[in-house]
């Protein structure tokens, strides 16, 4: 089904950036191509080398310097990793694209009609761009442990997945953020080492985690919050790539 980009959501490492970012101008990952190209070959051979990913976009220049805004949290140019996810629409089940990166630049532009806007790459650091699976509808907020609706992922599969959290706010003594399954989206239960840290303050953040590679997910996932101590109030958003397919090495 065709659509518009309307609507769509960028977060930076548990911060919505939405709002002050004008476009995206390259969402791409993938293996690098290997010249494997015999002597005795009439054309090309090809095998995936190691695995990238990039995410480029625009900013506008939004400065808010007590609660700090969008320029605050670029001009840093933190070393530390980012967790860049663009929501390609912020409705249960979307798709969304997840990157560990490194930001690398933070470059001004004043056009001639005297827009200033700033253009930021943010790469691949260890781990390949990933097209996951929202399981939020956008960012999410709770305020008790809740059990979130399923997602219909099409089937079971066995060859395990990665999950991505953004935390933009949390008020409370503990909560923990974990994935779950189910054959029917009737019964699930929690999916063995599928559970993100306890937050227990320190937000914003984000966090990336994986199954290994023949770990059984079933065909309806969906997130759930928990908690021992109590909480008050989570703002987050969660993405999952399910592998379809078996021999991906993350």
């Amino acid at each position: 089904m065709k659509s518009s980009g309307l609507g769509d959501n960028l977060y930076i490492a548990g911060f919505d950036a939405s709002g002050d970012i004008q476009q995206l101008n390259n969402i791409s990952g993938g293996p690098a191509l290997l010249n494997f190209t015999a002597i005795n070959k009439s054309a090309y051979e090809r095998k995936g080398g190691l695995r990238s990913g990039q995410i480029e976009y625009t900013a506008f220049f939004n400065t808010v310097p007590v609660t700090g805004g969008t320029h605050e949290k670029l001009a840093a140019l933190p070393r530390t990793d980012q967790i860049v996810t663009y929501c390609r629409g912020t409705t249960l089940g979307d798709e969304a694209a997840s990157l560990v990166s490194k930001q690398i630049n933070y470059d001004p532009t004043r056009a001639d009609d005297g827009m200033l806007t700033f253009g930021i790459s943010a790469q691949a650091n260890g781990y390949g761009l990933e097209w996951t699976r929202l399981l939020t509808a956008g960012i999410r907020a709770d305020t008790a442990a809740t059990n979130g609706t399923g997602i219909d992922t099409t089937a079971s599969a066995s060859f395990g997945g990665q999950a991505y959290l953004q935390v933009f706010a949390f008020t409370g003594t503990d909560v923990t953020v974990k994935i779950q399954d189910s054959a029917d989206n009737v019964s699930f239960a929690d999916v063995a080492g599928f559970a993100f840290t306890q937050i227990t303050g320190g937000a914003p953040l984000a966090e990336r985690i994986a199954l290994g590679n023949t770990a059984t997910l079933r065909r309806y996932l969906r997130a759930a919050t928990v908690t021992t101590g109590g909480f008050s109030a989570l703002s987050f958003a969660v993405g999952v790539a399910k592998n379809e397919v078996a021999g991906v090495v993350f």
